[in-house]
């Protein structure tokens, strides 16, 4: 199996959690939090957990540990399995900043846990076949990074993180193509990796005469997706193929055929529903 073309997103920053966490504060909270400035005194402190109200993988760990003026304990760690009740975290610290993080610690470990929970059900479909599991761009605006994360801690692999970490050229590319496709590529000076995607098998055959790094086998049946991989691996065997469009879990298992390097799927991401997450107080 070859490589992934991209870095994988396997940590996440502190200051970059804390940054997104100032952003959605700000959401959140523009003029503080007036229920509690009501209720709770400035000088309360309150034991807190974290409780998982489903079956999940848990995915947060760096996000937890990131808010540091919280006295933070993990009772798990990425990637383990959670059951419907099961203690996450115990959070210590000041009562009314616990309540103004509550909701958006809680948002965001919902969905961050939603989507490793369902990429490990197609990971596990893939795992004995050495197909990697890949993401796509279809994400939240502004949860990329959290996101993709999630993926990795999920089992699955990492696709290009945005536009300008490398070229993958679609059907709009060919047809908005200015000059000879071919050409353009003959030239390209292989700065960043480069993909095609293609949907006939007649287009591998000039296609493979270039030095590409991928090809992507869009929107196609098993039976044809498995001709055109023949093709390319009679030609080069280190070509990354992948297949994408229409895959889901239900017909995933079709796709899994000998000579494929990985298989995307937009709907590790935008069809993982939140999983319930809760912040009790001691």
């Amino acid at each position: 199996m070859n490589n992934p073309l991209y870095e994988q997103i396997t940590s996440l920053s502190p200051d970059y959690i804390k940054e997104k966490f100032d952003e959605f504060l700000i959401e959140d909270s523009p003029q503080g939090d007036p229920t509690s400035d009501l209720t709770v005194d400035d000088t309360k402190t309150a034991v807190s957990y974290l409780v998982c109200e489903d079956s999940a993988i848990f995915c947060g760990k760096p996000i937890i540990k990131a808010l540091n003026h919280f006295e933070t304990t993990m009772l798990c760690e990425d990637g383990d399995e959670l059951t419907k009740g099961q203690k996450i975290a115990i959070i210590k610290g000041n009562a009314k900043s616990l309540l103004r993080y509550e909701r958006i610690l809680l948002n965001l470990l919902q969905r961050l846990i939603g989507i490793s929970t369902l990429t490990r059900k197609y990971a596990d479909i893939t795992k004995d076949s050495g197909i990697k599991i890949l993401d796509t761009r279809k994400t939240t605006p502004g949860l990329r990074l959290f996101e993709k994360y999630a993926v990795t801690v999920g089992g699955g692999y990492n696709h290009r993180l945005n536009l300008s970490e490398g070229l993958l050229i679609k059907d709009n590319h060919w047809v908005a193509s200015s000059d000879d496709f071919y050409k353009i590529i003959q030239n390209y000076n292989m700065e960043h990796p480069i993909q095609v995607e293609v949907d006939q098998k007649e287009q591998l055959t000039k296609l493979l005469e270039y030095n590409i790094d991928a090809v992507l086998l869009d929107n196609m049946s098993p039976a044809y997706a498995q001709e055109c991989v023949q093709i390319i691996r009679n030609v080069n065997k280190n070509i990354f193929i992948e297949i994408s469009g229409g895959v889901t879990i239900d017909n995933l298992p079709g796709y899994l055929i000998k000579g494929v390097d990985g298989i995307s799927s937009g709907a590790l991401i935008h069809q993982a529903q939140n999983t319930k997450i809760k912040l009790e107080f001691e």
